[in-house]
């Protein structure tokens, strides 16, 4: 596994300015919202072995999370289901990025944006960072921060849902959650927009029609 050096903040670092990563879970989903986290690492304590989430265990990025938010400034933001639809889920995705930068403690003098663009909108100066979870430490710490209270509160909905199997799969769709889409239907906690949810309700719609 690659431990990641903070090159890409040292600059920021150097000259005392704040600067905060940030990246999002949650865009493929059938269900649930997509959730964004900003993180604003301490220089001179941060934790050690940040690496990109998805190549961290749940225990592992679940002990991380409690490490970054004792020793990190973070800021989560979500966009939900109704606003994926609305919006359509890039926008959603701005959406809940620009929540999590506002809901940081202390404001960022600069930002670290997985990604190659950047969301319209943002209070301060920004910078993209194509994989960025496998470059910068603080935003490995954002995407563990934002899977991990994602993936709990995808587990919490299976809990009145039961049958999709949400509480492994988070929303995506696998084969479980797709079958028990066309068996069970489609809950308040779905996409509408996508294409899978959006084809069950519309062959509802003829057969009933």
């Amino acid at each position: 596994m690659k431990i990641l050096q903070p090159n890409l903040e040292m600059p920021f670092w150097d000259r005392g300015q704040r600067v905060a990563g940030v990246d999002e879970v949650g865009r493929g989903p059938l269900a649930g919202p997509v959730v964004a986290a900003a993180v604003i690492l301490d220089p001179a304590c941060w934790p050690e072995g940040l690496a990109d989430s998805k190549t961290l265990s749940a225990k592992r990025r679940e002990a991380l999370t409690e490490i970054i938010r004792a020793q990190a400034q973070v800021g989560i933001g979500e966009a939900s289901v109704e606003e994926i639809d609305r919006l359509n889920i890039l926008q959603a995705t701005y959406l809940a990025m620009r929540r999590a930068i506002a809901a940081l403690p202390v404001a960022p003098h600069y930002l670290l944006i997985d990604g190659n663009r950047l969301p319209p909108g943002l209070p301060c100066p920004a910078t993209t960072v194509v994989r960025g979870d496998s470059q910068s430490p603080s935003i490995a710490a954002a995407s563990i921060v934002a899977k991990t209270w994602r993936d709990l509160g995808m587990k919490m909905i299976a809990q009145h849902f039961p049958g999709y199997g949400w509480e492994t799969n988070a929303g995506y769709p696998t084969k479980c959650h797709k079958n028990a889409l066309r068996n069970l239907g489609v809950t308040p906690h779905h996409r509408r927009s996508f294409k899978p949810v959006h084809d069950i309700l519309w062959q509802g719609k003829n057969l009933t029609d």
